[in-house]
């Protein structure tokens, strides 16, 4: 019972508008913004199937967790869940591999925030911004929840305004005729058509293209969707709200991935878009020299554009961020609550939020700027290369662990409040995407992160072993 009122502590502050646009901000980062370039020199406007495709077994695994957070909103979330369900291992596994998983996204975001606060002032260090956005975004986690919703409502709203205004601009260029001679929905077909990469071969060079080589690229931008899981310990109403954030995924990965790719691949052919830019940036050079008449003045669209565009990417940086510190606390005060850390990070402070949890993070976070002020560029891409291993692992043991929970269910004659689709058919559907995901990694020269899989599970394992012991 004592544990219980324990679990209860966490204040349960984040309302309806708060779970929709945290949920929301998950699906849009800057993966969406930036990362699209390499997918598309990779496939052409067939990325656009392929973005439809990973979406759906997005909407799947987070149909599965929906399920299993509804039945039961605590911390911990799906590490939580496979630790009642699956096994102590398992849910020693889950949890801190999301954890390392988060620590190693904040570090990358905090560099990526360094450098575009570099465009408008570049004599400011990468560290020094770091270290700053570092400060601010902890001590906004170690507020009220409240605060954490409100800030990523906000952050999240810029970044839902700046793709709706980048498509109504989009079919305004389209529909209009000013978007020039090649804006066109042919754009779509023509220039070897949907599919001129065809969907896998290898090049002349020995290296691979096709729709199936960017499926590893595609499938990271959805990673930070299961966050709904996450706050369903503080969240208002979660029999509720929960479902209705996790139905509205897949209309938005329609809209803002689907929807929004067609409308910029009809701007400007495939064949313009290099793996360092974005169909987004094209849409944002568009108005180079585009302007308007208001109230008999006219307006001009010129120097606004970067810093627009920098505004921007830097907002998706620091939701990022700000999930990230929000995420990691609540896994580790929920992994303390299992046992499967140490006590002292279920401690809350005044405000109900996990104060330990927040600092020990930020401590391992902090090693970003270390990062960034003495070592070379390749030590963050090595980081980032368990990022990717991380990412995989924790969708699968979600999946996996839904299929542990609903055979309990079933077997105690209990019926669910959000059943997820087509269980466990999803589950089985989920997990050979993942597994083929890896295995064109492997095929197509991403062996790193395939091979650090292993050894990070064996290592999970032999702390996990080295733990028990010396608890028993």
């Amino acid at each position: 019972m004592e544990k219980q009122n324990n679990k209860e502590e966490l204040k349960r502050g984040l309302q309806n508008r708060h779970i929709q646009l945290i949920a929301l901000g998950g699906a849009i980062g800057t993966g969406l913004f930036l990362g699209i370039g390499k997918a598309a020199t990779l496939a052409g406007p067939a990325v656009i199937l392929g973005y439809a495709f990973a979406g759906i077994i997005a909407f799947f695994i987070m149909r599965q967790l929906g399920e299993m957070v509804v039945e039961e909103p605590v911390s911990g979330s799906f590490s939580y869940f496979a630790n009642k369900y699956w096994g102590s291992f398992a849910g020693y596994a889950s949890g801190w591999n999301y954890w390392v998983l988060y620590i190693l996204v904040s570090m990358a975001e905090l560099t990526a925030i360094g450098v575009y606060v570099q465009f408008w002032w570049p004599e400011i260090p990468l560290w020094a911004s770091s270290l700053f956005f570092f400060f601010a975004i902890n001590a906004l986690n170690l507020a009220s929840v409240k605060i954490y919703g409100e800030t990523e409502f906000w952050f999240s709203i810029i970044k839902v305004i700046a793709i709706i205004a980048m498509i109504v601009f989009g079919v305004y260029l389209l529909v209009s005729g000013t978007g020039g001679e090649q804006a066109s929905l042919s754009n779509l077909t023509s220039h070897g058509g949907f599919f001129p990469k065809g969907w896998f071969n290898e090049t002349s060079d020995g290296n691979f293209e096709g729709l199936l080589s960017a499926m590893a690229l595609i499938m990271f931008s959805f990673g930070g969707l299961e966050l709904v899981g996450i706050t369903a310990a503080e969240a208002e109403h979660p029999e509720k709200n929960i479902p209705k954030a996790t139905n509205q995924v897949i209309y938005r990965i329609l809209i803002f991935y689907v929807g929004a790719l067609i409308i910029l691949f009809s701007l400007t052919p495939w064949t313009n878009i290099t793996a360092d830019t974005s169909p987004f940036v094209l849409v944002f050079d568009k108005l180079n020299g585009f302007e308007f008449t208001l109230f008999g003045k006219t307006f001009y669209f010129t120097k606004i554009i970067a810093n627009a565009l920098n505004l921007i990417v830097l907002t998706a940086a620091l939701s990022v961020y700000n999930s990230s510190v929000y995420s990691n606390s609540r896994m580790l005060y929920g992994l303390a609550e299992q046992g499967n850390a140490p006590r002292f990070l279920s401690k809350l402070n005044k405000n109900h939020a996990p104060i330990n949890a927040i600092l020990v993070s930020a401590l391992f976070a902090a090693i970003c700027v270390f990062i960034n002020y003495v070592a070379p560029k390749n030590a963050l891409e090595i980081l980032m290369s368990l990022v990717v291993s991380s990412l995989i692992i924790n969708w699968v043991m979600i999946s996996i662990t839904h299929l542990y929970f609903r055979k309990n269910k079933l077997d105690a004659h209990l019926r669910t409040k959000f059943p997820s689709f087509l269980y466990p058919l999803s589950n089985y559907i989920c997990l050979i995407f993942l597994i083929a995901v890896l295995g064109i990694m492997w095929i197509t020269g991403m062996k790193l992160p395939v091979e650090l899989i292993p050894a990070w599970l064996i290592l999970l394992y032999v702390s996990y072993v080295l733990i028990k012991r010396k608890k028993s």
